[in-house]
């Protein structure tokens, strides 16, 4: 691990590109990308148009559009001036984009072509700069037109400007959260919460200048820009974007290309892999299902698919994380026997994000890892039976707090300045950390029981024709809405398709018998308190956050 004189963005570029300088550390696939000195000169330029644009230390400055290599190079020449970066997700509405460019007070934005149509610049084009991300073109300047532009008339200025120093505690970044209760929040880390955050999950993986990382996910998500931009920028990786959206089939090509050795990934890309495309293998038979159901036999081609897994991923993957939404027991359990070098991490945007996590050796069936060193972690109030209770965090990852919201802030702390994860957990003998669910998810029983929707969902999803559900409490009464795999339900009936009204009939009787199958095989598994009365079916998709996780406050009556 390089040293940096400060834990600041600043400090972190100018220490790379010393350090590692002609290595590419931004790029598209089969385009020439970015090298650490192009990186650290090119986001030097952009620092000095910023300022004589009148951009000053402190200001925000936002960065909306998809993961390509100038979205590295925006936020760095952001954080080389001492402004704050305001990330904004891809698939935020015009009005959420609106309001956050609003209440984040926003001075300048480095927006995307495909993307444009969705801030409506024309009403901001008086109240703010606006740079075009894709070729830095200044679509509302007549006279420059773009950057490169400026930059020629004003070389000399350009190499010689030096920014104010920037600080430690001082602001980095507001991230938005989309979040799963409803209401964004404006989320603000100092430039050591990112820095630490980052040295401290090194202590968890070694990342170095050999390894080369895919980027998927999206870098206004603090899990991906973090430990997908900042952690291999600090370790001189380099890292490849690509330049559609990840299908599986531009996506494996891709990674074919690449042959990564590390990526971060939300749980729903291998859970899709596994439902579609391994499991039906296994199952797909009576035969093939009872060897399956063998725990010997199930090892053994776990691990034989676990090898063609490997090469499918590039053969040389060696970290596979998997953060931002809970993993199936089921889609984990196939992993860990297939010896997949997955590693699940916890953490939360307000953390920078990374609290706990372990390198895949360590790696513990259904636990998150253990909690990172210099990083204080607690359980507030636990159940005398089981020990658990909320995860309360303490540590230079924690965030300054929420942005113009006093009382948020406030609420989010303890009186003793421990941060209120909202999440239950339980730590084993080892240590290791194991989550159990959202508090504001538990449901109390009728006699005072803690009961975890996410443990009953979990055993729904694994029901064969299942996609997704959601379980909730109504009237004292345990509901649960599942969406079933409609396409897989159509095959089983083709044949009945030259009767249309016979096939709806029997499509619609098919999947009311499936409601009462799930009840029935859940409340089989499940303690008495934990019961469902009543599944329906939900037709539509559940509408879900950046990191698939379920927004769960559309689905309860």
């Amino acid at each position: 691990m390089q040293e940096i004189q400060k834990y600041t963005l600043q400090a972190l570029l100018k220490s790379s590109a010393e350090c590692f300088g002609d290595k590419t550390a931004l790029s598209f696939i089969d385009i020439q990308g970015y090298t650490y000195r192009d990186l650290y000169v090119k986001a030097r330029e952009l620092s000095f148009f910023l300022h004589c644009s009148g951009i000053e230390k402190g200001d925000k400055v936002a960065v909306f559009s998809e993961n390509n290599p100038n979205w590295g190079l925006a936020y760095f020449s952001i954080a080389w001036m001492g402004a704050v970066n305001v990330p904004i997700l891809p698939d935020f509405t015009e009005i959420e984009v609106k309001n956050i460019l609003e209440h984040s007070e926003t001075k300048a934005i480095f927006v995307s072509k495909k993307l444009m149509a969705r801030c409506n610049l024309e009403t901001f084009q008086d109240k703010f700069l606006i740079i075009v991300l894709d070729d830095f073109s200044l679509p509302f300047d007549t006279e420059h037109q773009t950057i490169e532009r400026f930059l020629r008339e004003r070389l000399e200025e350009a190499l010689h400007f030096e920014p104010l120093q920037v600080e430690d505690d001082d602001l980095a970044a507001i991230i938005y959260t989309s979040g799963t209760t409803g209401k964004s929040k404006g989320v603000m880390l100092s430039n050591k919460n990112l820095i630490f955050d980052v040295i401290q999950s090194l202590t968890l993986v070694n990342i170095n200048s050999e390894d080369r990382f895919l980027s998927i996910l999206p870098l206004s998500h603090t899990y991906e820009c973090s430990l997908g931009l900042i952690l291999p920028v600090m370790q001189g990786s380099t890292v490849y974007y690509l330049d559609k959206p990840p299908s599986a089939s531009y996506l494996l090509p891709a990674i074919q290309k690449v042959k990564p050795t590390a990526m971060l990934t939300v749980p729903l890309i291998m859970e899709k892999i596994y439902k579609s495309q391994i499991l039906p293998k296994f199952t797909g038979n009576k035969v093939t299902k009872m060897i399956y159901s063998v725990p010997l036999l199930r090892k053994l081609l776990n691990r034989l698919v676990g090898m063609k897994l490997y090469k499918i991923f590039g053969g040389c993957i060696r970290f596979y994380g998997i953060g931002g939404a809970p993993l199936s027991p089921e889609v984990e359990r196939f992993l860990h026997e297939a010896r997949f070098p997955y590693a699940i991490g916890y953490g939360l945007t307000e953390t920078s994000p990374m609290i706990a996590g372990c390198s895949p050796a360590e790696t513990k069936l259904y636990s998150t890892g253990y909690v990172m060193k210099d990083v204080e972690v607690k359980i507030d109030n636990p159940n005398p039976e089981t020990g658990e209770g909320e995860i309360l965090v303490r540590g230079h990852n924690v965030m300054k707090g929420y942005f113009k919201d006093k009382l948020l802030t406030l609420n989010a702390f303890t009186h003793d300045g421990w941060f209120r994860t909202g999440d239950l957990g339980v730590f084993d003998k080892d240590r290791y950390l194991f989550i159990k669910g959202r508090l504001k998810n538990m449901i109390l029983g009728p006699s005072g029981e803690n009961i975890y929707p996410e443990e009953i969902e979990a055993i729904i999803n694994k029901i064969e024709g299942v996609v997704e559900s959601v379980v909730y409490e109504k009237k004292g009464r345990l509901i649960a809405k599942v969406h079933v795999n409609y396409d897989e339900l159509e095959e089983s009936y083709n044949n009945l398709k030259q009767s249309a009204i016979n096939w709806q009939n029997q499509m619609q009787s098919k999947i009311s018998d499936m409601m009462v199958e799930i009840q029935e095989k859940v409340n089989k598994q499940v303690s008495k308190f934990s019961r469902l009365s009543l599944v329906v079916e939900q037709v539509e998709p559940f509408e879900k956050t950046p990191t698939q996780k379920i927004k769960r406050y559309l689905y309860i009556d």
